[in-house]
């Protein structure tokens, strides 16, 4: 399958401070795996163009727009929430980090290419329809997803998470739209601790338990989300591939490895050339231990090429 890695080298600029876990160095790491490994030949690249206000506004309120605008500093840095911190460069980043995923979204559907992972950041999925959280900004893959959904006229759509935390934002935004499927796997009970615990038909959450391996993880995953799959028979995949869950990453405390992310990356694919003609887009979430991440990452993309 034709793939594309989409970044920009401004989403390094996004900088928090000294120890954050959420730091440039994760794009640095990826970007020098994928050469070192020489993937990156196998791939189309492109570079990001930002996302325009008009299309975070169908996602967030226009009032919790400006206040990230009017947040934005000069110099040093602003606090959106205690984990998300605000530098002169952040909201370039996040229009891009978006933009990565409408970008994929247009030229996906031009033909272009199959799939396209967006090696952009800060992350999205915590950010709720009013509120930038858990170092995200603004929710660049529901504002994909309501994009694709409004211009070229998709009827289902399906958002998969598996990074540790649950995708809070994007259930959020998503809860009470059926046309929107959102399947989330997360280690339980951490952070955000919202909306986990919601029932819709269209809201598939996973939850596992501290410790939690391989095995475990693949048995809930094809317990959960292949039926659910079936059910809604989506005409994209869209993906938030945080490597979080990863038995080396220091935020969390699952145990998964990095075939178990060729695993589910192969399970996603195999449900788009089965429901979405292969057509695939995954934007990074977490993942902070940077040379895991970056591991993690190939494996991911390699599998967008062999699946």
């Amino acid at each position: 399958m034709k793939t594309a890695v989409i970044s920009h080298s401004d989403c390094v600029l996004h900088d928090m401070g000294n120890g954050h876990p959420e730091s440039p160095e994760r794009l640095h790491a990826i970007e020098q795996h994928f050469r070192d490994t020489c993937l990156i030949q196998e791939v189309i690249e492109r570079e990001a163009q930002p996302v325009t206000r008009e299309q975070i506004l169908r996602v967030h309120p226009e009032a919790h727009v400006e206040h990230v605008l009017k947040s934005s500093p000069q110099q040093g840095l602003i606090e959106l929430d205690p984990d998300t911190k605000l530098c002169p460069h952040s909201v370039s980043a996040a229009n891009l980090a978006a933009g990565s995923i409408v970008q994929a979204a247009d030229e996906i559907m031009a033909g272009d290419y199959q799939r396209a992972f967006c090696a952009v950041r800060p992350p999205g999925h915590h950010a709720e329809a009013a509120q930038s959280m858990g170092f995200c900004i603004y929710n660049g893959i529901a504002i994909g997803t309501r994009y694709v959904m409004a211009e070229h006229g998709l009827e289902r759509v399906a958002i998969l998470d598996f990074d540790v935390h649950h995708g809070n934002g994007t259930v959020d935004i998503f809860k009470d739209d059926p046309s929107v499927l959102v399947c989330s796997s997360f280690q339980h009970p951490f952070y955000p601790h919202r909306y986990f615990d919601i029932e819709r038909e269209n809201i598939v959450n996973t939850p596992l338990e501290s410790g939690t391996k391989g095995d475990v993880f693949r048995k809930a995953i094809e317990r959960d989300w292949l039926p659910a799959l079936f059910q809604h028979q989506p005409q994209l995949i869209l993906v938030s591939a945080g490597f979080d869950a990863h038995k080396d990453d220091p935020l969390a405390g699952l145990n998964l490895v990095e075939s178990d992310y060729a695993w589910i990356t192969d399970l996603i694919c195999h449900a788009a050339n089965d429901y979405a003609d292969g057509r695939v887009i995954s934007v990074l979430e977490g993942g902070y231990n940077p040379q895991v991440l970056a591991r993690c990452a190939v494996e991911h993309v390699a599998q967008f090429l062999e699946s």
